[in-house]
């Protein structure tokens, strides 16, 4: 039977073994899945969060349960309605931290780029020297996820340790250098 005929069960189990039985499922459903993140998201997260469903699913494929009939839909749906609901919640969590933490709220990129603009050598090295007194796990996590601009998830991953624990070193890091810069502004 050509794999487009088949159901989607039958896809999935093939898939546990031919790669190609997983790009069918994944032509089948990425729009709808998409669609539907895209629809309660903002576009850049949504298809992050597209990628991550099928990712979620091809590391999932064995605790599939044909629930529907041969539709791997309602399945599917559900990965990302939980990986969208992580999303929020991580969102929710950061934007308390900003907040707490007297941060602005909005998009950094123009900023740091006119700051980094105007940063005198000394002020470069007043920012260098903060961060070298740091807690070394803090200094690092900062770095992964300022710098380098990972998630939560790759910085707990790199860390060896858990996100909420990635978390934590991440506010704290950003708490010192907060209270080392204190007054520090004319």
């Amino acid at each position: 039977m050509e794999q487009a005929a088949k159901s989607d069960a039958e896809l999935i189990r093939e898939a546990l073994s031919d790669a190609d039985a997983f790009g069918v499922l994944y032509g089948r459903h990425v729009q709808s899945i998409h669609q539907y993140l895209r629809g309660r998201a903002p576009e850049d997260a949504a298809m992050e969060l597209t990628a991550e469903t099928f990712a979620q699913a091809a590391l999932g494929l064995r605790r599939f349960r044909d629930l529907a009939d041969g539709s791997a839909r309602p399945w599917l749906h559900g990965i990302a309605r939980n990986l969208l609901s992580a999303y929020w919640e991580r969102e929710r969590v950061e934007t308390s931290g900003r907040r707490r933490l007297g941060l602005p709220l909005s998009a950094y990129d123009d900023q740091l780029a006119e700051v980094e603009e105007r940063a005198t050598d000394g002020e470069r090295a007043a920012v260098r020297g903060a961060l070298e007194a740091l807690p070394p796990t803090q200094r690092h996590a900062l770095t992964l996820r300022v710098v380098e601009e990972r998630s939560y998830a790759d910085v707990a991953s790199i860390l060896g340790c858990s996100e909420v624990a990635a978390r934590l070193r991440v506010m704290r890091a950003l708490g010192s250098l907060s209270r080392l810069f204190e007054g520090a502004a004319p």
